[in-house]
């Protein structure tokens, strides 16, 4: 039996389809799982974690809140993780499901469902929790062909309308209709098939949280003046860039594929809302009222006035925005006697990274300014990004625009965690980082001149950039 031949098996027998599988079971899984993987394929004489894909080993993040942290600071952190682990079902009555507002329309009923990987806050994890959400409870969604098993968690987005106006919003990928506690609901999934005939179809994975809050406390000079520095060689590389800015006050955006979102409390509700479904103070509205589907007061989620403890009053959308501001970045990891574990590899590794031009984007440190949160205030955040916006060409291009940024802009993901992630660019479609290097190169691309001169090394320092790359 080969190793991908033993995920329907153990995925159906740990009982992992049900809401009521908890996430704590659900990370231990995981780790049993990826422990069987590895045995079964030295067994069948395999390498399943080649040295460009995903660093093996425990993951160089765990998860936790950032050091400095009081003792209150700390509890408010972890009433925002209980928040983030919380699953949701349509008025919070389903075993395992206690939180309330899913739907109509959703992608899936937690946070940590998709940002999983490979601790509470990260990416999609190995084993895809949408296949489960498509029919928990009696629903009865179809999965579309672009959910696999064993792929990425992904959220879709259509292009056009029907009339050829823009559209670029999220089209949930699953309804209530048919669950247990979704009463007489009736409404049918989006058409994803024709959607994808008409190449109308923009895919994203979920992007990883870790380190939000340092992020979100970056000064807007200090991005900018990044982004004004080394500009002879960026421009002798053909390397632009510029900052997405928020319609209402002018600042810069950083969070999301497309730095399209302003702060973690913008994206938590955002995220809520459409991912999920869930009302909340800041999307307040239902995305679908069709009668008999919008059942809840709204906001779903909102501030309990009711509740004396401080800590239990604060609302998911605040629990949400806190756990990600306070959660700890991803620490550069070596896993001795493990490929990448080399030293000098790992150094001259760097020294391809730069050579080639790739921190010129991908910039290794950046400092916070001060902030109202001590253990935020005055740090440098080695996030291997500008958060700038970057022409990635046609071939990574989705056609959808958010605030400045336009069909074939993508912000400059952070590399701070990438040895521990499993799928890679906007949609996941590679678990292979060399694929993803290249696929940088494409008609009107930035990263051209750089991926060429990446093509043109020899087998030795390709290796030597990938086990740096997987260090991080």
């Amino acid at each position: 039996m080969a190793a991908g031949d033993l995920l329907p098996l153990l995925y159906s027998s740990t009982g992992l389809a049900h809401e009521a599988f908890t996430f704590e079971a659900f990370t231990g899984y995981m780790s049993r799982l990826t422990n069987v993987i590895l045995f079964t394929g030295v067994m069948a004489g395999r390498v399943l974690l080649a040295q460009n894909g995903p660093r093996p080993g425990q993951p160089n993040n765990p998860g936790g809140p950032l050091p400095g942290l009081n003792a209150t600071e700390v509890a408010w952190f972890n009433e925002g993780a209980e928040r983030f682990k919380e699953v949701d079902s349509v008025a919070g009555t389903q075993p395992g499901a206690e939180g309330k507002g899913l739907g109509p329309r959703f992608n899936g009923t937690s946070c940590a469902q998709c940002h999983a990987h490979p601790t509470v806050g990260g990416t999609s994890p190995r084993i895809n929790p949408q296949i489960g959400a498509a029919t928990n409870f009696g629903a009865r969604n179809t999965l579309p062909q672009f959910i696999q098993q064993n792929g990425p968690v992904r959220v879709a987005r259509f292009v056009r309308n029907a009339d050829g106006s823009p559209d670029g919003g999220v089209h949930a990928l699953f309804v209530i209709s048919g669950r247990s506690d979704a009463g007489n609901c009736r409404i049918a999934q989006p058409d994803f098939a024709t959607a994808e005939r008409n190449r109308n179809l923009s895919l994203r994975i979920p992007t990883p949280v870790f380190g939000g809050g340092l992020i979100e406390a970056i000064q807007e000079s200090t991005i900018m003046a990044n982004l004004a520095a080394n500009a002879p060689q960026k421009r002798q590389l053909g390397i632009g860039g510029r900052e997405n800015r928020n319609g209402n006050d002018g600042t810069i955006t950083r969070f999301g594929w497309k730095a399209q979102n302003k702060s973690l409390l913008m994206f938590a509700g955002e995220a809520y809302n459409v991912e999920q479904g869930v009302t909340n103070e800041l999307f307040p509205n239902e995305r679908d009222e069709t009668p008999g589907c919008a059942t809840n007061g709204t906001p779903e989620d909102h501030t309990n006035i009711t509740e004396t403890n401080p800590v239990k009053s604060m609302s998911d959308l605040t629990g949400l925005a806190l756990f990600m501001r306070l959660l700890d970045a991803p620490q550069p990891g070596q896993q001795p006697g493990q490929p990448g574990s080399d030293p000098q590899s790992l150094q001259r590794g760097s020294q391809v990274f730069n050579s080639l031009g790739c921190a010129l984007c991908h910039t290794p440190t950046m400092q916070t300014g001060p902030s109202s949160i001590p253990a935020l205030s005055n740090k440098p955040v080695r996030l291997y990004s500008d958060l700038a916006l970057h022409n990635m060409g046609q071939g990574l291009a989705d056609g959808v625009s958010q605030g400045n940024a336009n069909g074939g802009d993508w912000r400059t993901a952070p590399l701070w965690g990438l040895g521990s992630r499993l799928f890679f660019l906007h949609d996941g479609r590679t678990n292979d980082l060399g694929t993803a290097i290249t696929a940088h190169a494409s008609q009107g691309s930035e990263a051209n001149q750089v991926v060429g001169a990446y093509n043109t090394l020899s087998a030795q320092a390709k290796q030597d950039l990938l086990d740096f790359l997987r260090s991080l």
